[in-house]
């Protein structure tokens, strides 16, 4: 069978290597290499064995024929100077977006996600208010009033895959890829503390919920759901009555809220408990103090653990009787890669969440 061209291209954006890099590495030329992508010129087989070894995958990796998909509509940017995102970087993005959409669709032929909940969808053109939408989600979920104990779980129980990825060091929170036929993906960038990762992680729920189709003020709408799921007015707002707001109470709060102190900041003034000059004021605090990066560490609660991608592996590798081994010539991957993407400890087999499809 003639290698899928798609794949060399998919192989090769994973790695990050731009054509003219990987066409020098081939040993043809760029526009060679072009054709090939394109679909325009079948590859020799000894072109597709130094792809294999080049870019570190199987031959049987570009035999696949799965759908190959685009970028998300929507990336959330991580809070930090380099804001920019380069077009190599999104490349290697949806790369692994797309390989960990292949692996999926083969995982869940032998397992079924049993849901306690589901992700409702409301239209923002239909619903119009961020803030009122995340408050019938949290009563969709019967979440208690209060601070949000594990954001993740209830978007597990809600049907959704979470999974935590450098993504290659780009400047991206978070980013949700949501394919025909499967339940939507959530990746979470390990480069951010646990604070940010449950706002991106709100942000991208706020995408899901509200989205179905772009819209000029998306990112806005999502940073708004998000503050308004994680803080809602009527909880929060108590904890600020009658108080000083500082650094001091915001650092007292961000345990208890699980948020990042400069969200605080956000919501105090939102609800009208700063001027714009006192909220000013505070922001230049911060900046000067480098919070804008990087809170104080002894601030840092513990992340939460996405688990339910972790119990599908767990469910092939305990109950289904495939080894490592393969488990990742069943994905078309060498074991390295398989690890890198799932990184499972040791776990019981699980029981509640999951069933074998026989």
């Amino acid at each position: 069978m003639a290698a899928n061209a798609d794949m060399l291209r998919l192989a090769r954006q994973r790695r990050g290597f731009q054509q003219t890099e990987a066409a020098k590495l081939l040993g043809i030329d760029q526009s060679l290499l072009s054709r090939i992508e394109n679909g325009l010129v079948e590859p020799r087989d000894e072109i597709v064995a130094k792809a294999a070894k080049t870019y570190d995958f199987p031959l049987s990796f570009f035999q696949l024929r799965d759908p190959v998909y685009g970028a998300p509509v929507s990336v959330h940017p991580m809070w930090r100077k380099k804001a920019d995102v380069t077009a190599r970087e999104m490349d290697a993005v949806v790369a692994e977006l797309n390989i960990r959409a292949m692996h999926l669709r083969r995982l869940l032929e032998g397992a079924a996600i049993s849901n306690t909940s589901d992700i409702p969808r409301m239209d923002i053109d239909e619903f119009r208010d961020p803030e009122h939408i995340a408050a019938l989600v949290r009563a969709h979920w019967r979440v208690p009033s209060g601070p949000i104990k594990n954001l993740t779980v209830l978007v597990e129980k809600a049907g959704a895959l979470v999974a935590h990825s450098n993504l290659g060091g780009a400047s991206i929170g978070g980013v949700t890829f949501s394919v025909p036929g499967m339940p939507p993906l959530i990746i979470l960038n390990t480069d951010q503390p646990a604070d940010r990762m449950r706002f991106s992680l709100a942000h991208e729920l706020g995408h899901i919920v509200m989205h179905r189709f772009p819209t000029a003020n998306m990112e806005q709408e999502a940073n708004t759901f998000a503050v308004s799921l994680l803080m809602p007015a009527a909880d929060v707002r108590p904890y600020f009555v009658g108080r000083r707001i500082d650094l001091v109470l915001l650092a007292s709060l961000k345990p208890e809220w699980r948020v990042s102190m400069a969200a605080l900041l956000m919501r105090a003034h939102k609800l009208r408990f700063l001027t714009d000059n006192q909220h000013t004021y505070l922001w230049k605090q911060i900046s000067a103090r480098g919070y804008r990066l990087r809170e104080p560490p002894e601030l840092d609660f513990e992340r939460e653990r996405p688990d339910l991608l972790g119990q599908i592996v767990t469910l092939h590798l305990n109950g289904l009787g495939y080894s490592v081994g393969d488990l990742s010539r069943f994905l078309c991957v060498h074991e390295r890669e398989f690890w890198a993407l799932y990184p499972t400890n040791d776990r019981k087999l699980p029981k509640a969440k999951l069933t074998v499809i026989k």
